[in-house]
């Protein structure tokens, strides 16, 4: 809108001999739009003041921030302290965050945490007590990790061998010039067994043009140590060069084990080499015989890698002995965290997005595919009750009345990943242990379906149970922050204030739990989450955007 405001000027004329008194002019000058437009956002008093406590004296209005942005004090502890009933932690309350590579649990700073939320009366939310991410992977599969039956001191491990006594070839082979058969038994080295013969016809042009291939796995590592063993004779004497090859054929570097020179006579050729930059993932050596006509002999071939720490027999443990193992590390995990907790922390996330994406009603699986460092997927080792254990585990451990949900994110996209969490959810309560709420995520932007977010709401609170909007934030779409438009801010605020109108009139009161924002700011370029995306209700200057008033005219309006 555009404010009028009056302006003095003064003109002061100067004279030979005299001055005039000041006379003030007043002109009516435009202020510009957006600067009245800041300046009645700006106007607007704290979120939280709006809600009206007798009417909704257990709602809570939340805000996600780390631990070191509250604890520290800065303008972030400011902010969610003047704005929000409640805080939760995008991380550091998360087990990769306390479980320690030894299993111990670092929970101080989780203390300084409730000490410094206590003294400003802001409730703390628990996130998150069983989740597949942000884990502490590594411990959790050391964990179950194979027994060890056996272990001997440093030593060299075979690779790879042949003594040619059958016909199975899956660790040799040759190209067209190099003829491979066997001699016949009693050919072999010191007249014993058999020995792989190839005969080369005639003198080639290149010495690689008749080439023999001993493969072994997994391939070469630089600063390792190999030792090739081999007994070798060739009818006349010949001496030959060996190769580095990714794979047979595949040429890397001019040398690997050195040149062999065989004699009509069997000899022991052994040649130990440190793996150089040259040679790295090799995983074939190339015997160049293309320069002597002759028939070449191999028997005995071994080859072996020096190990440092020694050898390890190892047995898997069986799938019962698993599960007993993870049930007992989630039981101490959850066990320590409550008890440094439970004096202040009385509403947790228990389960973190249990259900799958393409298949919406089957729970979430590591199983078959590549997993990041921090992924652990508790349900893999305990089976569909892990949920039903995780929540147990919650009620024994925390306080009697606490507030346990479960949690997922895309439920107004997919309404049966919706339909699935509800369904798990009636599984683990079918268990006998009770889920009190359940928390949408809506990680949204401007384009997204709002007849699916009504519906979503609809399913929810056919539950009847606490229902939590648990992290929402809106996007513009993909449109970065210097990119952005008024418009689409304008379109951003009316998505802020659909989603809370619509939880409003959809979900009744006594399941109203809260709402929270899981991006205060406006994410920076080099964040980790939603990177360069003007998500939030503040830019990243700390300025309050239009989706601020839009979200103070919402909840002022529904806390009538």
């Amino acid at each position: 809108m555009n404010k009028l405001y009056k302006i003095a000027l003064g003109l002061t004329t100067v004279l030979a001999t005299s001055c005039t008194a000041y006379e003030p002019l007043e002109f009516d000058v435009l202020k510009p739009e957006s600067v009245a437009l800041q300046e009645d956002i700006d106007a607007y008093p704290a979120l939280k003041s709006y809600i009206n406590r007798t009417a909704h004296p257990n709602f809570k209005l939340g805000v996600a921030l780390s631990l070191n942005d509250y604890v520290n004090r800065g303008v972030m502890y400011r902010l969610a302290n003047k704005n929000f009933d409640e805080i939760a932690l995008g991380y550091e309350m998360k087990h990769g965050a306390i479980v320690q590579a030894d299993g111990s649990l670092a929970l101080d700073n989780v203390g300084k945490l409730l000490a410094a939320a206590k003294e400003n009366n802001i409730s703390v939310y628990g996130h998150t007590l069983c989740w597949h991410a942000n884990q502490n992977a590594t411990y959790l599969k050391k964990v179950i990790a194979p027994d060890v039956l056996s272990s001997t001191g440093p030593g060299w491990d075979l690779i790879t061998a042949a003594d040619f006594e059958t016909d199975a070839a899956a660790n040799f082979q040759s190209n067209a010039n190099a003829v491979i058969s066997y001699t016949a038994a009693g050919g072999g080295a010191n007249g014993v067994g058999r020995a792989l013969k190839i005969t080369n016809a005639s003198v080639r042009t290149n010495d690689w043009e008749a080439q023999f291939f001993v493969k072994f796995s997994p391939a070469a590592v630089v600063g390792e140590k190999y030792t090739l063993k081999m007994d070798i004779r060739a009818d006349v004497p010949a001496t030959y060069p060996t190769q580095a090859h990714v794979t047979p054929g595949a040429y890397k570097h001019w040398d690997f084990f050195g040149a062999l020179s065989a004699t009509p006579t069997w000899t022991t050729y052994t040649r130990e080499i440190t793996v150089t930059a040259d040679m790295a993932t090799c995983g074939a050596i190339a015997f160049n015989l293309g320069k002597t006509a002759t028939n070449f002999y191999f028997d005995n071939v071994t080859l072996t890698k020096y190990n440092a720490t020694g050898s390890i027999q190892t047995k898997e443990k069986t799938v019962e002995q698993k599960n007993t193992l993870i049930t007992s590390a989630l039981d101490k995990w959850m066990a320590g965290m409550m008890n440094v907790s439970k004096p202040y922390v009385k509403a947790w996330d228990v389960v973190n997005e249990p259900m799958d994406d393409g298949k919406p009603y089957e729970l979430k699986t590591g199983v078959g595919r590549t997993t990041a460092g921090d992924e652990f997927y508790w349900q893999d080792y305990m089976g569909k009750d892990y949920g039903v254990t995780a929540f147990k585990l919650a009620r024994k451990y925390g306080n009697a009345g606490d507030i346990l949900f479960i949690n997922d994110y895309n439920l107004e996209y997919s309404l049966d990943k919706c339909r699935g969490l509800i369904a798990y959810t009636n599984y683990i309560e079918g268990k006998g242990v009770k889920v009190d709420g359940i928390g949408t995520q809506m990680h949204i932007d401007i384009k997204s379906d709002k007849t699916k977010i009504a519906d979503m709401f609809k399913l929810l609170a056919a539950t009847g149970k606490l229902i939590k909007i648990s992290e929402l934030d809106i996007g513009l779409g993909g449109v970065k922050t210097a990119s952005a438009t008024q418009a689409q801010y304008k379109e951003q605020a009316e998505m802020y204030k659909y989603v809370i109108d619509k939880y409003f009139e959809l979900i009744p009161a006594p399941q109203r739990y809260g709402i929270t924002l899981w991006s205060p700011l406006d994410s920076p370029a080099n964040s980790s989450w939603r990177a360069d995306d003007p998500i939030g209700l503040w830019t990243q200057q700390y300025v309050r955007k239009m989706a601020y008033s839009y979200v103070a005219e919402s909840i002022k309006a529904n806390m009538k």
